[in-house]
């Protein structure tokens, strides 16, 4: 069973500051989050006439399976990440486990 965390952001009160601090910082903290398989970044469109949708972006991340992915939430690499998407995440931000089927 594979599993993955996906964290979804908000429309952030300050685009121009979230892309400069997910570009130079929080990508690279996904990156760093132990047995995580590959790291999934996106930016969802906005709606076709131009208004933001519920979601900015969003960050899969992938584990072998549900153990995995919670020990790797609960070291301190995991810890940086989701605080600082917390921090970041000045819409809101959510995170979700699922399995992958």
């Amino acid at each position: 069973m594979s599993v993955k965390i996906t964290v979804i952001y908000d429309n952030p009160s300050d685009p121009a500051t979230f892309e400069k601090q997910y570009a130079e910082r929080h990508m690279s903290l996904a990156k760093k989050i132990p047995n995580v398989k590959r790291v999934e970044l996106a930016k969802v469109f906005p709606k076709e006439d131009g208004s933001p949708t519920p979601a900015y972006r969003t960050a899969d991340l992938y584990f072998d399976d549900y153990a995995a992915a919670c020990a790797a939430v609960g070291t301190p690499e995991g810890q940086a990440y989701a605080g600082d998407a917390l921090r970041l995440g000045t819409g809101g931000v959510k995170f979700l486990f699922s399995d992958i089927e």
